[in-house]
Protein backbone atom coordinates (compact mmCIF):
# COMPACT_ATOMS: atom_id res chain seq x y z
CA UNK A 1 0.00 0.00 0.00
CA UNK A 2 3.11 2.41 0.20
CA UNK A 3 2.78 2.64 -3.62
CA UNK A 4 -1.22 3.92 -2.70
CA UNK A 5 -0.05 6.84 -0.08
CA UNK A 6 2.99 8.27 -3.18
CA UNK A 7 0.53 8.64 -5.64
CA UNK A 8 -2.10 10.32 -3.05
CA UNK A 9 1.09 12.59 -2.03
CA UNK A 10 1.53 13.21 -5.64
CA UNK A 11 -1.90 14.35 -6.35
CA UNK A 12 -1.54 17.47 -4.87
CA UNK A 13 0.55 17.93 -8.47
CA UNK A 14 -1.85 19.88 -10.89
CA UNK A 15 0.23 18.00 -14.01
CA UNK A 16 -0.54 14.31 -12.51
CA UNK A 17 -4.48 15.38 -11.92
CA UNK A 18 -4.15 16.48 -14.93
CA UNK A 19 -2.29 13.42 -16.53
CA UNK A 20 -4.83 11.06 -14.88
CA UNK A 21 -7.71 12.45 -15.76
CA UNK A 22 -7.23 12.56 -19.79
CA UNK A 23 -5.25 9.27 -19.93
CA UNK A 24 -4.36 7.52 -16.76
CA UNK A 25 -2.59 4.93 -19.23
CA UNK A 26 -0.08 7.44 -20.27
CA UNK A 27 0.52 8.89 -16.92
CA UNK A 28 3.65 8.74 -14.63
CA UNK A 29 2.84 6.40 -12.22
CA UNK A 30 3.83 2.69 -11.39
CA UNK A 31 2.43 0.25 -13.01
CA UNK A 32 1.45 -1.37 -9.66
CA UNK A 33 -0.86 1.96 -9.79
CA UNK A 34 -1.98 1.40 -13.57
CA UNK A 35 -3.17 -2.09 -12.64
CA UNK A 36 -4.94 -0.85 -9.59
CA UNK A 37 -6.67 2.01 -12.21
CA UNK A 38 -7.42 -0.88 -14.80
CA UNK A 39 -8.56 -2.72 -12.17
CA UNK A 40 -10.91 -0.01 -11.32
CA UNK A 41 -12.27 0.18 -14.75
CA UNK A 42 -12.91 -3.25 -15.02
CA UNK A 43 -15.33 -3.20 -12.13
CA UNK A 44 -16.77 0.03 -13.12
CA UNK A 45 -17.20 -1.10 -16.70
CA UNK A 46 -17.00 -4.68 -17.17
CA UNK A 47 -17.11 -6.32 -14.06
CA UNK A 48 -19.04 -9.10 -15.45
CA UNK A 49 -15.85 -10.22 -17.25
CA UNK A 50 -13.93 -10.13 -14.56
CA UNK A 51 -13.19 -13.67 -14.10
CA UNK A 52 -10.42 -15.93 -11.88
CA UNK A 53 -7.34 -16.17 -14.61
CA UNK A 54 -8.12 -12.02 -14.41
CA UNK A 55 -7.38 -12.31 -10.50
CA UNK A 56 -4.99 -14.46 -10.35
CA UNK A 57 -2.50 -12.12 -13.14
CA UNK A 58 -3.70 -8.97 -10.53
CA UNK A 59 -2.34 -12.26 -7.53
CA UNK A 60 0.94 -12.56 -9.72
CA UNK A 61 1.51 -8.55 -10.14
CA UNK A 62 1.80 -8.81 -6.26
CA UNK A 63 -2.29 -8.24 -4.95
CA UNK A 64 -2.83 -9.90 -2.09
CA UNK A 65 -6.68 -10.86 -0.79
CA UNK A 66 -6.68 -7.85 1.24
CA UNK A 67 -5.74 -5.09 -1.46
CA UNK A 68 -8.26 -6.48 -3.89
CA UNK A 69 -10.72 -6.27 -1.43
CA UNK A 70 -10.24 -3.38 -0.32
CA UNK A 71 -10.18 -2.12 -4.17
CA UNK A 72 -13.51 -3.18 -4.58
CA UNK A 73 -14.90 -1.69 -1.79
CA UNK A 74 -14.12 1.55 -2.59
CA UNK A 75 -14.85 1.07 -6.26
CA UNK A 76 -18.34 -0.39 -5.80
CA UNK A 77 -18.99 2.40 -2.94
CA UNK A 78 -18.07 5.29 -5.36
CA UNK A 79 -19.60 3.68 -8.41
CA UNK A 80 -23.00 2.87 -6.41
CA UNK A 81 -23.08 6.08 -4.67
CA UNK A 82 -22.86 8.22 -8.52
CA UNK A 83 -25.39 5.72 -9.69
CA UNK A 84 -27.82 6.64 -7.09
CA UNK A 85 -26.98 10.80 -7.38
CA UNK A 86 -27.69 9.96 -10.71
CA UNK A 87 -30.94 8.16 -10.75
CA UNK A 88 -32.29 11.14 -8.32
CA UNK A 89 -31.31 13.76 -10.72
CA UNK A 90 -28.81 15.56 -7.86
CA UNK A 91 -26.99 18.46 -8.88
CA UNK A 92 -23.47 19.00 -8.68
CA UNK A 93 -22.52 21.70 -5.86
CA UNK A 94 -20.34 24.44 -7.29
Amino acid sequence: MRSLKKLGERLCDDSLKNELTTDWRSANISSFDKQILDYTEMITLKAHTINQDYINGMRSLGFDDHILHDIVQVVSYFNYVNRMADALGVELEE
